[in-house]
């Protein structure tokens, strides 16, 4: 025998009768007239080819095959309101589980430090945060929110901006004593800097220097090419060479000197960080609430130029 609605339908009304004790009973339960409910009977004892309820004027009674049908369905029909009220909960209720993926940078330095005052505000929210490279099928990988730095993702995706960081060039004071500092950007041709790969293009982020509507593209090389970012930093660090990367990187190292910000008469080259969910619509609370918590706690990060390229 096929399923279709009306069987679901059809128990589910002979199990408010049974409950209610009489179809006028169970129609005000259902929201349905006594004729209403009767007529629902009907067609579930046709349907099922078997008499489910003996009944007079007076009396109501299920007949054995009533009976048999109302024990055995009775706890799946419980089992689908129960599941119905959990998933209608979870449009309002921030509870369950998130799978994230997270820029490393965000993951390690924005979030981590927060996750104690996340627990606090949504103790019935978990977690599963996974470090990609790239935004990849968030429905077909089950993600869901992503965040990453780069150009607003694709319309067919919902995104939020959360920040816009300061991209840097930095040196170390080791490197400076060695080469010098360069004055000009341009004059980053005499210097080793080290190259960072963009994730998108497998190819090395190109160097641009940004101030108001003035955009100064410079041409650099190095002996060191890198995909990982603590790398690039670490060895900047080391004095290895120049870098050019996100303020949010580096900004406790610039700020205890480790690292010194090179040309800072050029400000205004930023980059933005997105965060993305599959759907446009019915948002769970969870993912809400874990967009919010990011949007905050990205204020302190982020800056409000307009965005360029990188």
């Amino acid at each position: 025998m096929s399923f279709d609605g009306r069987l679901l339908s059809g128990m589910s009304v002979l199990a408010a009768v049974v409950e209610a004790g009489s179809f006028s009973r169970a129609g005000e339960v259902l929201g349905l007239s006594t004729s209403g409910v009767s007529r629902s009977i009907s067609r579930l004892e046709e349907r099922l080819g078997v008499r489910l309820l003996d009944r007079t004027t007076r009396t109501l009674h299920l007949t054995s095959e009533g009976a048999a049908l109302y024990e055995r369905a009775a706890p799946h029909l419980e089992g689908i309101e129960e599941a119905a009220s959990y998933v209608s909960g979870a449009a309002v209720t921030v509870r369950g589980t998130l799978r994230v993926s997270l820029n490393p940078v965000f993951a390690r330095q924005i979030l981590a430090p927060k996750l104690t005052l996340l627990r606090e505000r949504h103790p019935a929210l978990d977690l599963m945060v996974l470090q990609q490279p790239d935004v990849g099928d968030l429905v077909t990988e089950g993600i869901d929110v992503a965040v990453r730095f780069g150009p607003q993702p694709p319309s067919t995706m919902t995104s939020r901006l959360l920040l816009q960081t300061r991209v840097l060039t930095v040196a170390s004071p080791d490197y400076l004593a060695r080469h010098g500092r360069p004055k000009r950007p341009e004059k980053l041709v005499n210097h080793d800097c080290i190259q960072y790969i963009d994730p998108r293009s497998g190819k090395p982020f190109s160097w641009e220097f940004h101030r108001g509507r003035e955009i100064m593209p410079v041409k650099t090389k190095g002996h060191l090419t890198t995909t990982d970012v603590d790398l690039m930093i670490q060895a900047c660090v080391g004095g290895a060479g120049i870098a050019q990367t996100l303020a949010i990187s580096v900004r406790d190292l610039v700020a205890d000197g480790r690292l010194i910000e090179l040309f800072p008469e050029w400000p205004d080259e930023t980059y933005p960080m997105y965060a993305t969910r599959p759907s446009r619509r019915l948002a769970p609370a969870a993912v809400e609430a874990f967009l919010d918590f990011c949007g905050e706690i990205c204020a302190e990060y982020g800056t409000s130029p307009s965005v360029h390229r990188r």
